[in-house]
């Protein structure tokens, strides 16, 4: 393995002042230009690869992983009680059980296929070091808070209070003191490369080509100045070449900064993608129509982005991002598990700017204008989680971040004790509201969702098989269940073409679909139900179009459930009676299908329009986790939050091109 240099020194004390005088206004690291040091190079993102050898499976497999994993190399993970390392993380991943901070077991009720730990690069493995006593980072006064944090009589609910004061003091006074040149910056870099080059070590310990994938990887964690969330994950392609230390927030706060360096990577022989996630909490940041200058978006800045960022992971533990009530007045369906506030605050976050369906289509509107679609990407889904494994399932929900929300209590799905009340008021992590009699712990934590997962339509399950398919966008987005769901379009299809032909005639999710001559296209979309999940309800198609510089949207059923069928007045199908038991979480028995299958044209089909279409399955309603954590309590469910859910899973687009005049 080769590890890539030029970027080995940039975490120096005077990228860390730019970096202060950047969070103060926006300039410093904002000027840097990462461009010159590749001679300015623009490159075109490599060929895409469509159409597979028959041989080698061309109806591909449905793969199903988390490529959004923290570990106890995160500053914050750390801080709040993780012990996992990238080691046990893939370990879980494989089908171990692993502990939780809170000690107990967590493990997946079935393997996953792959996996990527994705650490923050900012101050990667920092606090780890800082925790332990043998290293010479932790002789610094100012960590001291942070000696042996995690050792076993630490690993409580009475010590969040130094938790959360020792991790909101750190990044502030590590970040000074390296600058005034207290902190060697040239130590902290090497913490951080020791880290990363353990990360690796671990992804190529337990990759097994054909079985279980890896991922090497990170997360590029920044924000606006008004912490809209601007966080992205960075998946490399293979690891046999690659870059002595992640790009960060210290090299640039702007991720036009991040494009640059990995078009320099890429120059380098050096492949890999971003994966920005948490729209939702961006404040209207995520998908501007403006550049970091506040320039309008020009075909330079939308090929750079659209190279580098060909995915959106569309759901997690921090809600999901598909899109809004107030964007989608017309969906029924558009308020599933809305996080309303900015990543780590309760903060609101403006919808406007922030969601995938309206971003995709604002990708339209810059192709009617000749501009390259900076939106056109694919749907992932993925946890976040904090604890090294991915919470999934409502009925065995552990959130996120370790001690701090380890159960419903301290998630606020059920009310606290007198005692878990002054534990909580004096960490300060969350506020205390009293409902219906009740104390309850309140902030962002009982908005957050067990969610979500990636599938990938593969030939294999390998690093280069399912990087292709990645690339190429022929990827879904699930709520954490592992339904199969498919989307092919094409213009000649027939009633007895199997999966083969689909790709032959026409094109999966992810791609383009050219040639209309005025005909409508013929939309394949399927479903599968998992097993150990809900049946399905309803299969839908989402479209956006646009015409003379206006979007629209709209939402079609197009297979409903137990044979029924679809009103054609309004595109919906009618109500199958499933229902959920609140007083223990059961379902109705012999409603729902198993599958849903259709071929769909679309009536309102203009041939002038550029469109993209995309598939949104939804299972039977279910307890949501909240209700879940109260039915094991033996206490009534929160009364303002959602007692039942209905999980999903989305398709990638498929972007019909109009009829050349």
């Amino acid at each position: 393995m080769k590890i890539y240099e030029p970027f080995a020194k940039l975490l120096s004390p005077a990228i860390l002042v730019a970096f202060l005088v950047a969070c103060a206004e926006q300039s410093g690291v904002n000027d840097v230009s990462v461009d010159a040091r590749f001679g300015g190079n623009q490159l075109e993102m490599p060929p895409d690869t469509i159409n597979a050898n028959p041989e080698t499976n061309a109806t591909r497999n449905a793969y199903f992983g988390d490529l959004h994993v923290h570990t106890n190399y995160s500053f914050d993970a750390f801080a709040f009680g993780t012990v996992a390392s990238p080691y046990d993380a893939y370990r879980f991943a494989r089908g171990e059980a692993i502990k939780h901070p809170a000690g107990f077991d967590v493990k997946l009720r079935a393997p996953l296929d792959f996996y990527a730990v994705t650490d923050h690069a900012m101050f990667l493995g920092a606090v780890k070091e800082a925790a332990d006593t043998s290293t010479d980072f932790s002789k610094y006064t100012h960590v001291q808070a942070l000696h042996d944090l995690n050792a076993p009589q630490n690993q409580n609910f009475e010590s969040l209070p130094q938790r959360v004061t020792a991790f909101s003091t750190f990044l502030p006074d590590t970040l000074a003191k390296v600058a005034d040149g207290s902190v060697d910056g040239e130590l902290v870099n090497q913490i951080a490369k020791d880290a990363w080059a353990d990360t690796i070590r671990a992804a190529e310990a337990f990759n097994d080509p054909g079985s279980f994938t890896t991922f090497v990887a990170y997360e590029f964690t920044s924000s606006t100045d008004d912490r809209g969330n601007l966080h992205r994950n960075v998946i490399f392609e293979a690891a046999d070449r690659l870059p002595a230390m992640p790009f960060s927030r210290f090299h640039s706060q702007n991720p036009e900064g991040l494009w640059d360096w990995m078009d320099g990577l890429r120059n380098n022989g050096i492949e890999a993608l971003a994966i920005p996630h948490n729209s939702n909490g961006s404040n209207g940041q995520m998908f501007k129509m403006v550049d970091w200058a506040s320039n309008p978006v020009d075909d330079e800045w939308a090929r750079k982005r659209i190279r580098n960022e060909p995915l959106v992971e569309v759901t997690q533990v921090k809600g999901t991002s598909e899109t809004h009530p107030v964007l989608s007045p017309a969906d029924e369906w558009a308020d599933f598990e809305i996080m309303p506030y900015r990543v780590a605050t309760t903060l609101a976050s403006e919808p406007k700017g922030s969601y995938a369906r309206e971003a995709l289509l604002d990708g339209l509107s810059l192709a009617e204008k000749g501009i390259t679609n900076a939106y056109q990407f694919g749907l992932v889904g993925a946890t976040d989680t904090h604890v090294g494994a991915s919470s999934l399932d409502e009925s065995n929900f552990f959130s996120k971040v370790g001690l701090l929300d380890a159960d419903g209590a301290r998630r606020g799905s059920v009310p606290m004790s007198e005692g878990e009340v002054e534990i909580v008021r004096s960490a300060g992590r969350v506020n205390i509201q009293e409902i219906d009699g009740n104390e309850y712990a309140t902030g962002a934590y009982e908005t957050w969702s067990a969610s979500g997962l990636t599938g990938v339509w593969a030939e294999e399950n390998t690093r280069e098989a399912l990087y292709s398919a990645l690339r190429r966008k022929e990827v879904f987005a699930t709520s954490g269940p592992r339904i199969k769901i498919r989307l092919f379009a094409g213009y000649d299809y027939e009633e007895s073409d199997g999966l083969a032909d689909r790709y032959a005639k026409g094109v999966p999710m992810g791609a383009e679909l050219h040639g209309a001559d005025g005909r409508a296209p013929v939309l394949v979309a399927s479903a599968l139900r998992d097993p150990s999940s809900a049946a399905l309800q309803r299969l839908q198609i989402v479209k956006g179009w646009v015409a003379n510089g206006q979007t629209y949207e709209e939402v079609y059923d197009v297979a409903c459930s137990d044979g029924a069928e679809v009103d054609s007045e309004t595109n919906r199908c009618p109500d199958n009676g499933a229902t959920v038991d609140l007083s223990d979480c059961s379902i109705s028995e012999g409603v729902g299908s198993p599958n849903l299958d259709v071929s769909w044209q679309d009536p309102d089909y203009n041939p002038d329009h550029l469109a993209f279409y995309y598939a949104r399955a939804l299972e039977n309603p279910t307890c949501r986790w909240s209700t879940w954590d109260a039915v094991k309590a033996g206490v009534q469910p929160r009364p303002d939050l959602k007692k039942t859910l209905q999980e999903r899973a989305w398709t990638s687009p498929i972007w019909v091109m109009p009829q050349e005049s």
